[in-house]
């Protein structure tokens, strides 16, 4: 796996370590998807790596979501959502984004909570 990294720069072009707003396939059929926001993590060649993220909170399903292969991790309130509510990554699955279809960059995540995602997708994978 291409390593994880933390790297925004305030330049207008994504990077990993910022969250940002790009089209996002359903895993039960790639044709199909919506608009949602994405941690960027990492890069693969010409891709950026992500993994989306929920304002739905699954601490109250952790275990329902871990027996169907899903893993998420709290990452808090961002400039992402207008609404100010509190995220979650969803660290087993990360997907390549083609930073011409970033639709607008949300914010940047602060580099300990990226630290702590970036442990997690680790932790997954091994």
């Amino acid at each position: 796996m291409p390593s994880l990294n933390y790297q925004p720069r305030p330049d207008g072009r994504p990077d990993p370590g910022e969250v940002v707003w790009t089209w996002v396939p359903f895993q039960e059929d790639f044709s199909r998807g919506k608009d949602r926001p994405v941690l960027l993590v990492g890069r693969d060649g010409t891709w950026l790596l992500g993994v989306p993220l929920t304002s739905k909170d699954h601490d109250r399903d952790a275990a329902q979501e871990r027996a169907a292969g899903r893993v998420w991790v709290d990452v808090g309130a961002g400039g992402w959502d207008r609404e100010g509510r509190p995220s979650e990554a969803r660290v087993d699955r990360i997907i390549r984004v083609d930073p011409a279809a970033v639709r607008r960059e949300g914010a940047v995540l602060d580099r300990h909570t990226f630290v702590v995602v970036a442990e997690a997708i680790t932790a997954h994978r091994h």
